[in-house]
């Protein structure tokens, strides 16, 4: 009887946090944080990509199942996280810890799995681009991220069948993977070490070789580049789009080293304590702020994300636009057309008096008549263009016509001309 006591105490002391109450506030207020920022702006990539998704290309959709996973993580699982630092003790206890042990695995391993993919999917556009090309479309890349969910999911199931278990960090405010296992039995054993091996070590490497090949290939090519003198703005456009993968996937490995460091030292060890609580809590907050800079590493270096954000703001501020006047530029490559104003007059010209001679012979005055009526005819043929609705129209930029300059000048400067546009 004594003893069932002991190991029901012993269990319920597992769920207690180890941490000072003022610490707990201090955990709950920055896994807070973090859930906030990262709904906000994984949020406003979700939302941006479904006002594009008619545009979007292949390789883009792992990007957006990266930001799913991590607005997904942060509204169903750290909510529970937070309110238990704030109770100063796990809630729910056995239940809910392998909800969250389960849930935190299986999006943890999806992040991984789809940085892994966009590293290789970007070392064979950069490096192989001819031979895979035709490989790299949408229909595959939507088959390799259903594959990541599917992979993630069933490996992370296995402790829900005797491989493995869930149980509380060793700070008593989160759950994970049982990484003392190894010393448990031989299937947990198994279990941990290839979750390190296969679920972590091998993705890490593979993260770090493809994006140095990548930075040496476009380093490569923008320098003979420029020692051929040749301008490109392809050149430009490509490096920014590697730095922003390659601080992405710098910045999940930067992330998660410390807490795989720490998880992987705890394995091998095997008094009950070899690291105070808080060991485990830097490195774990640590790691949840992999959820955040990912979308202020896409709107600081795609302008397409910029131009869209931009355009989202306006579209729900309409106040933020003001009273702008928009002055459209010609484009050197385009047609350029001419401004036309109509100029009307104020009062009527007085016609001019003919002074033709009455007495001049029949044939003089035929004659006067037709070289009259074709200058009138060559110079209506001259201002076609001017008239619009019989009302006449000057061209004043880019005009071909010095008829148009020449009438100006020889009107009297009394007259008043309104400009009507």
């Amino acid at each position: 009887m004594s003893g069932d006591f002991s190991d029901e105490n012993r269990t319920v002391s597992v769920f207690i946090s180890k941490l000072t109450p003022s610490a707990d506030i201090c955990v709950g207020l920055t896994i807070l944080s973090v859930v906030l920022l990262s709904i906000l702006g994984n949020g406003l990539v979700l939302v941006i990509c479904y006002r594009r998704r008619k545009k979007m290309v292949g390789s883009e959709l792992l990007c957006v199942n990266l930001a799913v996973v991590d607005f997904l993580c942060c509204i169903c699982f750290y909510p529970l996280s937070i309110m238990s630092s704030f109770h100063h003790a796990w809630l729910g206890e056995n239940v809910t810890c392998v909800y969250y042990g389960l849930g935190c695995y299986i999006f943890g391993l999806c992040s991984m799995f789809t940085i892994t993919a966009i590293s290789i999917i970007r070392y064979l556009k950069t490096c192989y681009s001819l031979v895979y090309a035709m490989w790299l479309d949408g229909a595959n890349i939507r088959i390799a991220c259903c594959c990541i969910w599917l992979v993630a999911t069933v490996w992370s199931s296995f402790p829900l069948f005797g491989w493995g278990a869930y149980v509380p960090e060793p700070y008593g405010l989160s759950c994970t993977i049982a990484w003392r296992g190894y010393h448990t039995s031989a299937k947990d054993a198994v279990y941990v070490i290839c979750s390190f091996a296969c679920f972590t070590l091998v993705p890490v490497v593979l993260i770090v070789v493809s994006q140095c090949q990548i930075i040496y290939k476009v380093s490569r090519f923008s320098y003979l580049l420029s020692a051929r003198g040749i301008r490109n703005n392809l050149r430009y456009t490509e490096k920014r789009l590697s730095m922003m993968f390659f601080c992405i996937s710098l910045g999940f490995v930067i992330a998660w080293a410390p807490y795989a460091v720490v998880s992987f030292l705890f394995i091998f060890h095997k008094g009950n304590w070899y690291m105070a609580p808080e060991g485990f809590v830097f490195p774990a907050l640590f790691a949840k702020s992999s959820h955040i800079y990912n979308p202020f590493i896409y709107f600081y270096f795609n302008k397409t994300f910029q131009q869209e954000l931009r355009h989202l703001f306006m579209t729900v501020w309409p106040r933020a636009r003001g009273n702008r006047v928009g002055i459209h530029l010609p484009v050197a490559n385009q047609t350029q057309c001419p401004i036309h104003i109509q100029l009307q007059e104020r009062h009527c010209v007085p016609k001019k008096k003919k002074t033709l001679s009455q007495d001049r012979t029949n044939s003089k005055s035929k004659s006067k008549s037709k070289s009259k009526s074709k200058s009138q005819s060559k110079e209506r043929d001259q201002n076609n263009g001017s008239r619009f609705l019989g009302r006449p129209v000057y061209v004043c930029w880019e005009s071909t016509s010095h008829n148009v300059m020449s009438d100006l000048e020889m009107r009297p400067a009394r007259e008043s001309l309104p400009v009507s546009l």
